[in-house]
C-alpha cells in the first residue's frame, strides 16, 4: 500500500485561495515599503553557519536548521570528534536581519548609505510547532542601515500604522529601549547579567510575573534584585508618566541607589521617539511597554513589538536598531534599526477578523463557454487579454451545467455562451452571473465588452 503522502509539521500547502490572499497581504506591505523610499532585495535561503551562530543568543542557536554538506558527509567523518561542525557548514536562515547585514558588509562598496531595503523571503526555524507557530514562514522586513537618525525609527512606525490601516486591523505598536534594560540590570547590581535578564523578561506575556521571578532566581539574581525588577514591570500609567518613573530610578531612585548613565540615555531617546510620533499624527496606539524585551542578542536602542487588538495572537510585528551587527562581519560604526512584519500570522488575523476583500475568491473575470466554437471564441479571448481581462476557455464541449458548475466553484462573476448562431452573426453574449444581467455584442467591439466587464 502506497504511503500517504503528507508534508512537515510546522510547514503549510496553500491553495489558490490562499496564494491570493497571501499576495494581498505582500502587495499591500511591499505598495508602502515602496512609498517610503525603500528598494528590494533577495538573499539565499541558505547561509554559511558562520554567518548565522552567535547572532540569535543560545536559544536562537538551537533553532537554526543545519544542512548536511552533502548525502555521504558522515562518509569521511571522525566519530571521535563532534561531528556537527564535521559535517554541516551551512544553516537555513532563521531571519532576514543577519543576512542582510551580510549583505551590507559584502556589496558595501557597490550601495549607497544610508540603505533602505526591504525584503519579503521565507525563513526556518526548529520551533515546536503550535497555533501560530510555524517552522517555515514568511518575514516581510524593512530595515535603513548607516544612519542613527530617530527620524528612522518614526518611520518605521509610520510604515506599521500605514500597513495596517491599509488592511483595516487595529494594532498597537509597543516601545522600549536595549538601554533601558541595561540599566535595569545595572541598578539591580547584575549588570553582566543583562542577557538573563532580557531574556526572563521577554517571557512575561507568555508565563506571567511569577515564572519570570523565578527563572531570574534560576539565573542567579538575589531577592534584592528581583524586588528592583518586580515594581518596574508592574509600572502603569501613561507613557509620560512611565517614562518620569523610570528616570527617577534610574537616576539613582531605586533600593540600590545605583545611577544608570546607559539607562538615562535610554529614556532620552524613548522621549525624542515619543515626541517624533506625536508630532507625525500616528492613527493606532503607540505604547511605551517596559516588559518588552525581545530576547535577541543584536539589539542595542529601540525595539518595537505590533499586536492585533482585536484577535487573539502573538507579536505580528517587531524589531528594533542595531548598532554592531554588521562589526561581526568587518563592518564597524553602522547603525541601523528595522523591523519585520510576520505575514503569516497577520494571514491569521486577516482571515479571523474576515478582512480579505471578496475580489480576491478568483483572478478570472470571464469565462467562455465551450460550444464547440472555438474559431470563433479564440480572438474574443485575445483581445479581451490583451486589454488586460483575466479570460478562460472551457477546455472541453462539455455540458453547460457542468461549466457553469466550474465558474461557480471558482467564483467567476462572467460567463460566455455562443454557439452556431453567435459565431454566424458576430456576436458575442456576456452574462452577469452575479446580477442575472445578459448583453450582446458585436465581437470586435472590445471597448463595449469591457465597459460591460468593468462595471
Amino acid at each position: 500500500m502506497a504511503q500517504k503522502p503528507s508534508i512537515p509539521k510546522g510547514t503549510r500547502d496553500f491553495g489558490p485561495q490562499e496564494t491570493a490572499e497571501r499576495n494581498y497581504i505582500f502587495d499591500t506591505i511591499r505598495s508602502v515599503f515602496k512609498t517610503f523610499g525603500y528598494a528590494q532585495i533577495e538573499t539565499p535561503a541558505m547561509e554559511n553557519l558562520s554567518t548565522l551562530l552567535g547572532k540569535y543568543g543560545d536559544e536562537g542557536d538551537k533553532l537554526l536548521f543545519r544542512i548536511l554538506n552533502s548525502g555521504d558527509a558522515f562518509a569521511g567523518a571522525d566519530f571521535e570528534k563532534p561531528l556537527a561542525p564535521q559535517v554541516c557548514e551551512k544553516g537555513l536562515r532563521y531571519d532576514l536581519t543577519v543576512p542582510f547585514a551580510r549583505f551590507v558588509v559584502q556589496h558595501q562598496n557597490e550601495i549607497s548609505f544610508p540603505f533602505k531595503r526591504f525584503q519579503i523571503q521565507p525563513v526556518w526555524r526548529a520551533d515546536r510547532p503550535q497555533k501560530g507557530r510555524y517552522r517555515e514562514f514568511y518575514q516581510c522586513d524593512v530595515d535603513v542601515i548607516g544612519s542613527k537618525s530617530q527620524v528612522n525609527e518614526l518611520e518605521l512606525v509610520q510604515i506599521v500604522d500605514r500597513v495596517f490601516t491599509l488592511l483595516d486591523v487595529r494594532v498597537v505598536v509597543k516601545i522600549n529601549n536595549r538601554k533601558v534594560l541595561t540599566g535595569l540590570a545595572e541598578i539591580c547590581g547584575f549588570p553582566d547579567k543583562v542577557v538573563d535578564i532580557t531574556v526572563a523578561i521577554d517571557k512575561l506575556d507568555k508565563v506571567g510575573l511569577e515564572a519570570v521571578e523565578d527563572e531570574l532566581r534560576e539565573k542567579g539574581l538575589s531577592a534584592q534584585a528581583i524586588a528592583v525588577v518586580e515594581p518596574v514591570l508592574k509600572l502603569s500609567g501613561t507613557t509620560e508618566e512611565k517614562l518620569a518613573a523610570m528616570r527617577a530610578l534610574m537616576d539613582g531612585g531605586s533600593a540600590s541607589g545605583v545611577v544608570s548613565q546607559a539607562g538615562l540615555l535610554g529614556l532620552d531617546e524613548l522621549e525624542e521617539l515619543f515626541g517624533l510620533v506625536r508630532a507625525a499624527g500616528v492613527k493606532n496606539p503607540v505604547e511605551m511597554d517596559l516588559s518588552l524585551a525581545r530576547g535577541l542578542n543584536y539589539y542595542t536602542g529601540a525595539i518595537f513589538e505590533v499586536k492585533a487588538l482585536d484577535f487573539p495572537i502573538g507579536s505580528i510585528c517587531g524589531g528594533g536598531r542595531y548598532d554592531n551587527l554588521t562589526g561581526i562581519f568587518g563592518l564597524p560604526d553602522m547603525s541601523g534599526v528595522g523591523i519585520s512584519f510576520g505575514a503569516d500570522r497577520i494571514y491569521d488575523v486577516l482571515k479571523g477578523l474576515v478582512k480579505f476583500p471578496e475580489g480576491l475568491r478568483s483572478a478570472t473575470r470571464l469565462l467562455l463557454a465551450n460550444m464547440g466554437e472555438l474559431p470563433f471564441i479564440l480572438p474574443v479571448a485575445a483581445a479581451l487579454r490583451s486589454a488586460g481581462v483575466p479570460v478562460e476557455i472551457y477546455p472541453e464541449a462539455a455540458k453547460l451545467k457542468k461549466q457553469f458548475d466550474y465558474a461557480d466553484r471558482k467564483a467567476i462573476p462572467f460567463i460566455s455562451i455562443n454557439g452556431s448562431e453567435e459565431a454566424a452573426a458576430g456576436r458575442v453574449n456576456l452574462k452577469d452571473l452575479r446580477s442575472g444581467e445578459q448583453r450582446t455584442f458585436d465581437c470586435a467591439d472590445t471597448a463595449a465588452m469591457l465597459a460591460f466587464l468593468n462595471g
